[in-house]
């Protein structure tokens, strides 16, 4: 189902290509390679009058596997010696192109070249793996389905009548995008629901209860396990399994690293790395993930996972001894991240900064408990900057008012990073002209910097301009003035003589007086 052009593609690439003789399809666990090659044999039988050999690698030794075809399919009757039967049956092979296919491949030196014909010319091999062969082969990589196909399919199990009621359309969708659209786990979750349609749809929200439970237990739902009834053995994180069970150690940990990331791309910055043996390390790991389906790359440097494969990883992360040192390295370096938003920002400096948010508010949502002290307010004054500074306030606010809750709770009161966030809060307030509330966030964070800061400090400068510029947006130019002439004293004491910033205070009060016709 959905698979047309991808047949269409395979039957190019062996028939119509003379000189390709071994093909491979390629994709990860559960995207339906298997599935693919035996529609493509099915459909063309008449295309190979010699045969098609269907060889399932990992359940039997190759070789046998074709001995038996030989003597079954073919009529032929081998002679006793053991290393003259395969050879023989090369040798005479029935007439006509014939087509060998390697099922789940994962080592091609020993699970297919000692296993190959001698004389290719009359034969095609077609190898059905996880892992990228680069350009040893020509490849068709299958990747997950697109959503109208999806769509299809979850109809074709469950019928079209189930899907198309009310409200179930729209959780369908919802149901598919969460299962990343894996034919595997639709047919998987689609039998379930089949099988068990009429009790869990009693008040029509069979659908809705399915993505509830699986946003609960994950890949650990019985849903997700295998089910006798698809031409498959292994449910979503067996099949996932496979391919983790390949990775060493060291890049097992990095795909745990990388589990932490949300579920977006991420940019990995390698060319940081100065140590050669760590940088070795780490490319030689993104190397394996790749070739193993288990990482795509969306762009040069930019990487993205499948949403079960992340559960996959995620579920590996509560295994592993290690996982609290990890996420404290994944915080500390979206920490980095968030620093890197400037303050006012650009929109050209919104498109180099923006495959960072998703993952900064990862952070923000889910491992605030692995931030410090000195850096709990950074990523939420950050994502604050991000949004209001496009115009987004209702998101700016969300975050800001989220990182109030947590260092309330957190820090001392009179801490200077409370001040700092009341302060970003106040300015929010005052883009958007709630003036009202803006002021006593305001006069707390200046209250909090006398206590927190040493005398003359120019951050409190800058707190006082700012409560003077909210009080000159409402005319109230009296009760600015002196806000405005202490920021002046102070910056006089506390900065070099013509520093910016004292010129800045200066044409802020000479702007109030512009203000009021005080010439």
């Amino acid at each position: 189902m959905g698979r047309e052009k991808e047949l269409a593609q395979l039957h190019e690439l062996l028939k119509n290509h003379q000189r390709v003789a071994i093909a491979s399809i390629s994709g990860m666990g559960g995207v339906g390679k298997t599935e693919l090659s035996r529609r493509y044999a099915h459909a063309n039988k008449s295309a190979y009058p010699g045969g098609i050999c269907w060889l399932e690698v990992p359940t039997e030794n190759v070789g046998i596997q074709i001995l038996r075809f030989a003597e079954n399919n073919l009529g032929l009757i081998l002679p006793e010696e053991e290393d003259l039967k395969l050879r023989y049956c090369w040798q005479n092979w029935s007439e006509g192109e014939a087509l060998l296919i390697y099922n789940d491949v994962t080592d091609y030196k020993s699970q297919v070249k000692p296993f190959l014909p001698p004389d290719l010319s009359r034969f095609r091999v077609l190898l059905t793996t996880r892992k990228s062969f680069g350009k040893a082969f020509r490849e068709l990589p299958l990747d997950v389905l697109k959503p109208l196909a999806a769509m299809q399919l979850l109809k074709s199990i469950l019928g079209r009548d189930r899907v198309l009621q009310e409200p179930q359309e729209a959780k369908a969708r919802e149901l598919l995008k969460w299962l990343g659209y894996l034919p595997l786990a639709i047919e998987l979750v689609g039998r379930y629901l089949d099988e068990y349609w009429e009790s869990l749809n009693r008040d029509n929200s069979a659908l809705t209860k399915m993505l509830q439970r699986l946003q609960g237990k994950s890949l650990e739902h019985r849903a997700m396990s295998a089910n006798e009834l698809i031409n498959y053995p292994h449910g979503v994180a067996e099949a996932i399994a496979l391919s983790w069970d390949r990775l060493d150690a060291q890049t097992q940990v990095i795909s745990l690293l990388l589990g932490l990331y949300a579920l977006a791309p991420f940019r990995l910055f390698l060319d940081r790395i100065e140590d050669d043996k760590v940088l070795e390390v780490w490319e030689i790991a993104l190397g394996d993930l790749l070739n193993l389906h288990l990482v795509k790359n969306v762009e040069s440097g930019v990487y993205s996972l499948h949403p079960l494969v992340r559960k996959f990883l995620q579920m590996k992360l509560r295994e592993y001894p290690g996982v609290d040192e990890l996420k404290r390295g994944f915080v500390v370096g979206m920490v980095g991240a968030a620093w890197k938003i400037p303050q006012n920002i650009t929109r050209e400096q919104v498109k180099e900064v923006e495959v960072g948010i998703p993952h900064i508010e990862e952070v923000a949502k889910h491992l605030t408990e692995y931030l410090s002290d000195d850096d709990l307010i950074v990523p939420f004054i950050k994502l604050g900057s991000f949004y209001e500074y496009q115009g987004f306030y209702s998101q700016a606010e969300t975050w800001l008012v989220k990182c109030r809750e947590i260092a309330e709770k957190c820090l001392d009161k009179d801490n200077a990073d409370v001040a700092t966030l009341y302060n970003n809060l106040a300015g929010l307030y005052k883009s958007q002209g709630k003036y009202q509330a803006a002021e006593p966030l305001y006069q707390q964070a200046i209250e909090i910097l006398k206590i927190a800061l040493p005398p003359n400090h120019p951050s409190l400068a800058t707190n006082l301009n700012n409560l003077a510029g909210l009080y000159k947006s409402q005319g109230k130019y009296q009760a600015a003035e002196p806000l405005y002439q202490q920021a002046i004293e102070i910056d006089k004491i506390a900065l070099p003589p013509n520093h910016p910033d004292i010129a800045s205070s200066l044409n802020n009060l000479a702007g109030l007086y512009r203000s009021h016709v005080n010439y």
